[in-house]
């Protein structure tokens, strides 16, 4: 049996009873043409190739030197977890955990929620929707804090800028790192909330 819904357009606020659209499919209101209401988009298969896909590349972003750096002959390899001791050397304790949580922390709960959240959904594991819920609401507040596109624009900067005093070369894990950045933002924008509370056949 087909559900209907009675939904106000949010453009024009012409009130319609519109069936519950499919995943991929989205209702149209018949005045203004603006969408009222879509269905599912997102794919748990394109999520979980995308979030493993990053996790597996989060070991050698952070084992792997992001920047070699060659100074009067000296030469040094610096990668995240170097740069959190330093700062902690230097009793930048704030600073060392802001970027402990932001570039190494938060990452991997993020994956590991996206993963778990999938996992569930996919072979329906337990009961507890509104606690999956949760968790996709808090990946999603704490997302903005995992900030690994602005630490990988600083350390692009930091390539240009110390370029005319040393020898700045990337490393391996700066390529990792990138592409950790790259496949997180696709697997949270591929994952869409609905496909927890909907019933696998």
């Amino acid at each position: 049996m087909t559900r209907h819904e009675v939904l106000c357009c949010p453009a024009c606020g012409l009130t319609l009873r519109v069936d519950a659209p499919s995943r991929g499919e989205r209702a149209e209101c018949p005045r203004c043409g603006s969408t009222v209401i879509q269905g599912a988009h997102g794919s748990l298969q394109l999520t979980a190739a995308l979030a493993l896909a990053a996790l597996i590349l989060y070991i050698p972003a952070n084992i792997y030197p992001i920047l070699r750096m060659h100074f009067h002959g000296a030469y040094s390899e610096s990668t995240v977890w170097d740069g959190v001791v330093s700062l902690a050397q230097s009793q930048q304790y704030f600073v060392a955990l802001i970027v402990f949580l932001a570039s190494i922390a938060i990452p991997l709960l993020k994956l590991t929620g996206l993963l778990y959240l999938v996992v569930s959904a996919r072979f329906d594991l337990g009961r507890r929707l509104r606690g999956r819920t949760r968790i996709y609401r808090l990946i999603d507040v704490v997302g903005p804090w995992a900030m690994l596109d602005v630490f990988l624009l600083a350390v692009l900067v930091s390539l240009v800028k110390l370029g005319q005093i040393a020898t700045i070369l990337p490393g391996p894990g700066l390529i990792a790192f990138t592409a950790v950045v790259v496949l997180t933002m696709f697997a949270s924008a591929s994952f869409d909330p609905r496909l927890i509370w909907e019933k696998r056949p």
